[in-house]
């Protein structure tokens, strides 16, 4: 089997668009796991101790996220930004009360419409994993926070969905299944940006299905399909489909599928601006003391 190499994994951003622009109308049936997470990572921003005035929600979805924000800041301006206008709708028909037209904003996460220092908060559920280049994101979220703003994240990693890569691994050499990164690699590129003192960790989650194939209906409910350049461009045919299946079965035990998710939470801080050091030579210290004799 041939190595992969990382253009393989480069992710399309029209087909990302296109995918949860499909999923929209029932994202919010079957994105338990989604919410979930998020539950999680909102709970942490108890133990942050934040009061703020402005907040991203970054890769909002259909709003989950965003309600849950409302809730803990009534008095915060909440923007919501996302790739699908099909997911900003359903947000805006679900919660009408609580925002404004123009805090629904459709826009690509690498070239944001808002001024520097403008945001308290900067929160991204499950959005990066969609991201081709994390320096790119930090280094807009870095610029778009106010000084001790906070960054607060969470992405898929490397073990996600770990069987159903290894069964399609055993039927061709194509990219079927997205590639996730690796919690010590989303570490380094925050403190890359300027993005400090961050708190990574990560949790294990292990759904269950009846069959591979109801896996397969569920990752494309929630418009995660597979967009990465790698992937055939052909109909992927039964036979192919039908040997998936069957290696999937190895793994099954008290008669169900497992499917590992390994969820990463985070969150960083932006640094304030370094003070400017001025070189002295000698001779000028010199000339220093002798006017001070």
């Amino acid at each position: 089997m041939k190595e992969p190499n990382s253009t393989q994994y480069n992710k399309n951003l029209n087909s990302i668009r296109s995918a949860f622009e499909k999923a929209s109308a029932h994202y919010d049936e079957y994105s338990i796991l989604q919410r979930t997470i998020t539950d999680r990572l909102t709970e942490s921003l108890d133990e942050i101790k934040i009061k703020p005035i402005s907040i991203l929600d970054l890769g909002s979805g259909t709003g989950y996220g965003s309600k849950i924000l409302h809730k803990k800041f009534k008095d915060a301006h909440i923007y919501q930004i996302d790739v699908s206008e099909g997911m900003l709708n359903m947000s805006h028909e679900k919660a009408p009360v609580f925002f404004s037209k123009d805090h629904f904003i459709c826009a690509d996460a690498n070239k944001l419409p808002f001024r520097e220092n403008y945001f308290d908060l900067i929160v991204s559920g499950l959005m990066l994993q969609w991201c081709n280049n994390f320096d790119t994101i930090f280094a807009e979220v870095n610029n778009l926070l106010k000084v001790n703003g906070v960054f607060l994240f969470s992405s898929f990693g490397p073990d996600s969905l770990k069987e159903l890569r290894d069964c399609w691994a055993r039927v061709d050499d194509y990219v079927h299944v997205n590639a996730f990164v690796d919690m010590h690699d989303i570490g380094d590129a925050l403190i890359r940006n300027e993005l400090i003192s961050p708190v990574l960790n990560t949790e294990k989650i292990i759904l269950t299905y009846n069959s591979c194939r109801q896996l397969m209906c569920e990752l494309k409910y929630i418009g995660a399909q597979n967009v990465n350049n790698g992937r055939r461009k052909t109909l992927t045919g039964k036979n192919r489909l039908k040997k998936v299946f069957e290696h999937y079965e190895a793994y099954r035990a008290n008669k169900k599928l497992p499917a590992t998710y390994e969820v990463i939470y985070g969150h960083a801080w932006k640094s304030p601006p370094r003070q400017q050091t001025q070189s002295v030579t000698l001779e000028e210290v010199k000339q220093q003391l002798k006017k001070r004799q």
